[in-house]
């Protein structure tokens, strides 16, 4: 006798993965049905048919709130990325025949790596694919996680320390952490300077809470000297204003220096780490055609395995080379831009 397989093709079984993944990745059966444009009860009554179907709870349900079962969560790596390739069928279909204009792409990034590391890239992205929708949402770390876990954001572009387990992150370019002065301050026209000549300079820092300050102040600690800040700024464009004007020193990241600033730029590797930026993504994510070709407009070498994950970087790349600087030293929060 034949078994009877749980998982089998039923004509519900895609509604059913679908109202199942919506409510996981939002955590609430009423944000699920907002997405599927559909009755909160009929969202329910998928999910519970799935659950009978498969012989277990897959969510723990308090309320409003619903959380994953162990089962579920087992359920959700195994079907979502099958919902996501349906729900881009089109599109990929479309790319199979060399045809990549049409569709939509949502990143998510920060302030200074939407100012400064991807004009270039929506340029040229959006020359090459005009019909293509270019959703950039620039949100702090925190939030362009919640974006990718809850599968709003295709990836996001930024910065990392620690990555979360559900995360892969794939560093691209690298950039040098630099002491920045007015053009008439004594420092300005030294190539090199020690840390002991910056600790009696003013320092302009972003918020306290942000991570610049905490590697500022364990940077100085661990090398015995005192140092204090004359001003907080949000933004790197607020401070090399500021520190323009001459009102203090600054360090910060070579990422926002165009060369047209009116100030001098000094280098304190010997210091402080070098910063990685790169792309972001939920591990087991499908990625679009659309957001293949953003991702291979960064690094033309940027492979892939079939699950969509970035395959390991060869010792002496230049993605190798920047995974070296894992400590993110920003005005942001520590994770993504």
């Amino acid at each position: 006798m034949a078994r009877n397989n749980p998982l089998a093709a039923t004509p519900n079984r895609l509604r059913q993965l679908r109202a199942f993944c919506q409510a996981a990745q939002t955590g609430s059966i009423s944000k699920a049905a907002e997405r599927l444009c559909v009755s909160q009860p009929s969202v329910s009554l998928l999910i519970k048919a799935l659950e009978k179907d498969l012989g277990v709870l897959l969510f723990d349900r308090r309320g409003p709130r619903i959380d994953l079962t162990a089962a579920g969560q087992v359920l959700l790596e195994t079907s979502l990325p099958l919902v996501e390739g349906m729900d881009h069928l089109p599109e990929v279909f479309a790319a199979r025949l060399g045809e990549v204009g049409q569709g939509a792409l949502d990143l998510a990034a920060g302030e200074s790596t939407i100012l400064y590391l991807l004009p270039d890239y929506v340029k040229r992205f959006s020359e090459r694919y005009p019909n293509v929708k270019l959703h950039m949402h620039n949100v702090t770390g925190r939030d362009g996680l919640k974006m990718l876990r809850a599968g709003e954001v295709d990836f996001a572009v930024g910065s990392m320390i620690d990555v979360p387990d559900d995360m892969s992150y794939h560093p691209i370019f690298t950039y040098e952490p630099m002491l920045i002065t007015s053009l008439d301050h004594p420092l300005a026209h030294k190539k090199k300077v020690t840390l002991d000549e910056v600790a009696p300079c003013g320092l302009i820092l972003p918020p306290r809470h942000l991570s610049t300050w905490q590697i500022v102040d364990l940077v100085f600690h661990q090398h015995g000297l005192s140092y204090h800040v004359v001003l907080e700024a949000g933004g790197w464009e607020v401070i090399k204003k500021f520190v323009e004007l001459g009102l203090g020193v600054s360090i910060v990241t070579s990422i926002c220096l165009t060369g047209q600033e009116k100030l001098a730029a000094i280098p304190l590797s010997e210091y402080f780490p070098r910063r990685t930026y790169g792309v972001v993504m939920r591990k087991g994510k499908f990625l679009s055609p659309q957001a293949c070709s953003f991702l291979e407009l960064m690094d033309p070498d940027f492979p892939r395995d079939p699950d969509g994950a970035r395959a390991r970087p060869q010792a002496g790349s230049r993605i190798a080379d920047a995974v070296e600087g894992r400590v993110d030293f920003t005005g942001h929060d520590r994770s993504l831009p």
